[in-house]
């Protein structure tokens, strides 16, 4: 009996060493992060540097950022699983995840607002005779990105409840790719007016990328939920609970257009309904977005 239960004994440690060795190959060694294209995509790395090295630090893992050219790039990275997690706009939210399998876990509180939504603003230049949306009729125009929240939906459905069909509205548009680029295409007198995010017109005015006296804004939202971190729903739930501790706890450092974090609070997917809402004065079937 005895040499039973040790011949059983040497076949169970056999069995398991390959398992045992075979387990740190498999265990992720990095955390790869997607950023939305809200500033070209070196700009975009570099405002959130310090908050990934604070995140890198924090979950003992390599932090490798990871910029897409536009927003479906980065939902596509998800889907495909090169990416684990991701800052997403709202509506590129919902689109993710319809598409890829992943849900919202957290939003940027900042120091300045200590809130977690923001709005989108119509621009013009001042002197430009465009004061009120109906200024807009035949002008040049332009959205950031079809799938942008503050760059393009929700301010097309502004238009269409106050009467204005986008469609047919304006004389020209075009999807810049970036609210910065919007930005500079109206203060350089590219197109007549854009659709940006208040904040992020705000920090380019704080950067001196345009000034304040040369724009003026024509139409501003109702509050949109804040861009949140949103994770692949089949991380690992160990990795997940260390992601979120460690994002709360990141304070005092800028993060890209929003300025200084006062961390990262708990959100959920049933935050975005209102963005699902929005989609529906659209009547977009947002996976055609894609």
């Amino acid at each position: 009996m005895t040499n039973h239960f040790s011949r059983l004994r040497r076949a169970v440690m056999a069995l398991s060493l390959p398992l045992l060795v075979a387990v740190p190959a498999l265990a992720q060694d990095v955390l790869r992060i997607g950023l939305i294209p809200a500033e070209d995509s070196q700009a975009m790395v570099e405002s959130s540097r310090k908050v990934l090295d604070q995140l890198q630090e924090q979950i003992g893992m390599p932090v490798k950022p990871f910029v897409a050219t536009d927003y479906n790039g980065v939902i596509e990275a998800l889907r495909s699983k090169k990416l684990d997690v991701a800052y997403l706009g709202p509506f590129s939210y919902v689109l993710a995840n319809q598409m890829a399998n992943v849900e919202a876990f957290a939003v940027a509180v900042t120091k300045k607002t200590g809130q977690s939504a923001y709005k989108s603003v119509i621009i013009s230049r001042k002197g430009s005779s465009i004061a009120a949306p109906a200024d807009l009729k035949g002008r040049t125009f332009a959205f950031v990105d079809p799938t942008s929240a503050s760059g393009h939906l929700f301010p097309k459905a502004g238009l269409l409840q106050a009467g204005y069909d986008p469609e047919a509205f304006f004389g020209r548009v075009i999807f810049s790719g970036s609210h910065d680029a919007s930005i500079l295409a109206v203060a350089n007198n590219k197109v007549d007016a854009a659709a940006v995010a208040d904040r992020i017109l705000a920090s380019a005015i704080a950067k001196g990328q345009v000034k304040q006296d040369d724009l003026q804004i024509v139409w501003s939202s109702s509050p949109i939920p804040e861009s949140p971190m949103v994770w692949r729903k089949d991380l690992d739930p160990a990795l997940k609970e260390k992601i979120a501790k460690a994002l709360a706890n990141i304070k005092d450092l800028p993060w890209g257009d929003q300025g200084v974090l006062n961390g990262f609070q708990p959100t959920n997917d049933a935050a975005y309904n209102v963005v699902r809402d929005t989609a529906k004065v659209l009547k977009l079937d947002l996976r055609s977005m894609k």
